[in-house]
């Protein structure tokens, strides 16, 4: 299976590219739309057991608790 039939194309419009930037510009084009869909996967997903259970584990600073802590 080509990558055209996939519609993973990259059509050139302008300019005349030599085949070394053409494949620079398809690396930096695939990584960005790859970035782009772990971002979208990550969003979509449930948040696992751990992420659920440590938002109980924070709590906010209080002055002095350092100092409690040690007695």
């Amino acid at each position: 299976m080509n990558e055209a039939s996939e519609g993973n194309a990259i059509r050139v419009v302008g300019g005349n590219p030599t085949p070394e930037e053409l494949a620079a510009a398809t690396a930096v084009l695939r990584a960005a739309l790859d970035e782009l869909a772990g971002m979208q996967r990550r969003a979509q997903r449930a948040p696992t057991t751990w992420e659920r259970e440590r938002r109980g584990l924070r709590q906010p600073l209080e002055r002095g608790a350092w100092n409690r802590w040690a007695r």
